[in-house]
Parts: structure tokens; C-alpha cells; sequence
């Protein structure tokens, strides 16, 4: 097996300006893919992909105004809404994906926030999960200092919470909680000791320089997230972007290589949007640095390519699941200095 080459430190910087970002996404693409699979070698074995696994615990009936979001009470969209899933059923559930070859399990609830009386059950969720050997993360919107501390006591590994687009361009997504909602929540979670997951979505109609504005943001936290998942939008009809216009797989692939160079240390998750990639496309997206799927048929309420298909394009690809081990620890883990990053926001 290839060893990664030993990384440099001095790669993993957190003072981007907006213009260094938009240079990276304006290389010609052979220059653009050469140095972030360079890169990605240093950290990383390149054959490796780490696969998780993620289960919507909570469907539907959400107050937010998302403009992609089939979940939202404000659009019509065919979904319907079910209750918060009993913990044997979710315990089921992540048995049935660590024997499919999952190593995380990630659970997604459609709230604002979660409510205080439902954290025993997602607690017991945790637990169990954690004690069939995988790792855990939840998405279940905005926590509070409490709320992060109980999850943290829990033991869970990460905290998924995106920060979707640019501060920029984010009013045009989404008016019901704001960019400083989602830094806090970031700050809590990182406070409290977890993981983060953090990363975006692109094809919204955003430009190019909002989507390096969105990588910027994530590159400049004190301590990178440790998954950063990049989601082509899935266009929902019902949704205010259901007919948006199709987004150029180059554009795409740029996107998967400049948050490889930017965080070169964290895992690049190939998210939602993958069933409209071909095997060409997947292939591209590995090599310009992705090394984390979503494995599965569904992907909270979009569907997500057969696990078999996964399988055999790793096959083709003499690619192996990455297995289930304690990833690096952050490369600057003061709390304070997150406190910092949000405050200037």
C-alpha cells in the first residue's frame, strides 16, 4: 500500500482572502486538479474513501424557509412528515448499515432545534450506535450551549451543521435563522468537545465567487471541520429551486478541489446530488481530493445511488473503504479561539 507523504503544517492555513480562493477556482482545471490530488496525498491515502451512512430520524413538518428544502412546511412538495423514529428501530437501522460496510452513522432530524424533551431518546440513539463499534453524527439544527454539552456527554463524534452558501448570497436561501445562527451553533458543538461537519451546497444559483466566499468561511475557522460535505443541489418540485438551471460538473469538481487545498486535513464528502453523477464524474471528484461518501439508497429524502453501484465503481477504481479508526486531532483546538472567529462575524 501507498503511504501518504508526511504532511506539512504549513499547508494548513486559516487567514484566505476571498481573491487567493477565487485564483484557486480560476486555474486551468489540469493545474487545479494537479495540486489538490498533490495535496491530498501528503494527508491522506489516496485509495481510501471513507463511507457513513445516513438515516433521517425526524421527516418533514420544519418551520425553516430553506429554498432547496423538500422538509419545509411552507412548500408543497408531496412529503410527509413522520414522527421522531423509536430508538430500536433507529438501533436497527445502523446494525443493517455496519454490516453494508458503513463505518459512521449519521442521523438527520427535520427541527429548528431540538427540543429538550426529546434529547433522552436521541441520547439513547447515540449510545447504542456508538456501542456497535461506529462512529455517530447527528444533524438536528440549532443547539444551544446545554444542548451541545448533553450530545458531547452522549458521545457523539460529530455534529453535522452546514453553513449552505456565502454570507452573501445566504439571504437569498434562507430568511428564518441567520449565517451568526449557524457560526454559534458551530462554536457550541466545538465548545463542548465534538466534531464538526460543515460544509455547504452548490448549484443554488450562486456564483462562483459565493462559492468560494462558502469555502472561505469554512477555511478560516480556527480549527477546519473535521468533514466537509459538499451537496449539488437536488432539485425538489415544490421547492423555490426546483427549476434551476443545471450546474457545470467542471464547476463542481472545482469546488471538490479548492476545499481539498484549503483543508487539506479534513475528509471532502461527496453528499447529496451524487445520483446525477456518472462514474467519470465520481472518479474526478476522488481524485481532485473527495474522500468521504454517503452509502446508501437514500439520502435523508433524496435518493442516493444503489451501494452496490458504490461498490463496484471503487472495484474499477482499486479504491477501499476507509476503516473505522480515531481521525487527527484538530490542528488548533483552543475553544477560544473559536469563540473569536464567530464573534467577528
Amino acid at each position: 500500500m501507498i503511504q501518504p507523504a508526511a504532511p506539512s503544517q504549513s499547508d494548513i492555513r486559516h487567514d484566505w482572502s476571498r481573491s487567493e480562493v477565487e485564483a484557486l477556482f480560476a486555474l486551468p482545471f489540469n493545474d487545479l486538479m494537479f495540486r489538490a490530488h498533490s495535496l491530498h496525498r501528503q494527508y491522506f491515502d489516496p485509495n481510501e474513501v471513507q463511507v457513513s451512512t445516513l438515516l433521517s430520524i425526524k421527516t418533514g413538518a420544519c418551520p425553516e424557509d430553506c429554498a432547496y428544502c423538500p422538509q419545509s412546511t411552507r412548500y408543497e412538495t408531496g412529503l410527509e412528515p413522520e414522527k421522531l423514529m423509536e430508538v430500536e428501530k433507529v438501533l436497527q437501522q445502523a446494525a443493517a448499515a455496519k454490516s453494508s460496510g458503513a463505518s459512521r452513522f449519521c442521523m438527520g432530524a427535520a427541527w429548528r432545534s431540538p427540543k429538550d424533551r426529546d434529547l433522552p431518546y436521541i441520547v439513547a440513539m447515540v449510545k447504542g450506535v456508538r456501542d456497535m463499534g461506529l462512529e455517530t453524527c447527528m444533524t438536528i439544527g440549532m443547539l444551544s450551549e446545554s444542548q451541545a454539552q448533553t450530545l458531547a456527554e452522549a458521545g457523539l463524534d460529530y455534529y453535522n451543521h452546514n453553513l449552505d452558501t456565502s454570507p452573501e448570497y445566504y439571504g437569498d436561501i434562507i430568511t428564518t435563522r441567520t449565517y451568526q445562527d449557524r457560526l454559534e451553533t458551530l462554536s457550541h458543538v466545538r465548545d463542548a468537545g465534538m466534531k464538526i461537519c460543515s460544509g455547504g451546497i452548490v448549484g443554488m444559483g450562486e456564483t462562483a465567487s459565493d462559492r468560494a466566499g462558502l469555502l472561505q468561511q469554512l477555511a478560516n475557522l480556527p480549527v477546519h471541520p473535521e468533514s466537509v460535505p459538499i451537496n449539488m443541489l437536488v432539485r425538489v418540485e415544490g421547492t423555490p429551486l426546483a427549476h434551476e438551471a443545471d450546474m457545470d460538473p467542471f464547476d463542481f469538481i472545482r469546488t471538490i478541489a479548492v476545499a481539498r487545498i484549503l483543508m487539506p486535513a479534513s475528509h471532502v464528502r461527496l453528499s447529496a446530488g451524487r445520483e446525477e453523477m456518472n462514474d467519470e464524474m465520481h472518479a474526478l471528484a476522488y481524485f481532485a481530493g473527495a474522500n468521504s461518501i454517503f452509502y446508501g439508497e437514500k439520502l435523508l429524502t433524496t435518493d442516493n445511488p444503489e451501494a452496490n453501484s458504490d461498490m463496484e465503481l471503487f472495484g474499477r477504481l482499486g479504491i477501499r473503504p476507509e476503516q473505522h479508526c480515531v481521525e487527527r486531532a484538530p490542528e488548533n483546538p483552543s475553544p477560544q479561539f473559536y469563540d473569536a472567529a464567530a464573534a467577528s462575524h
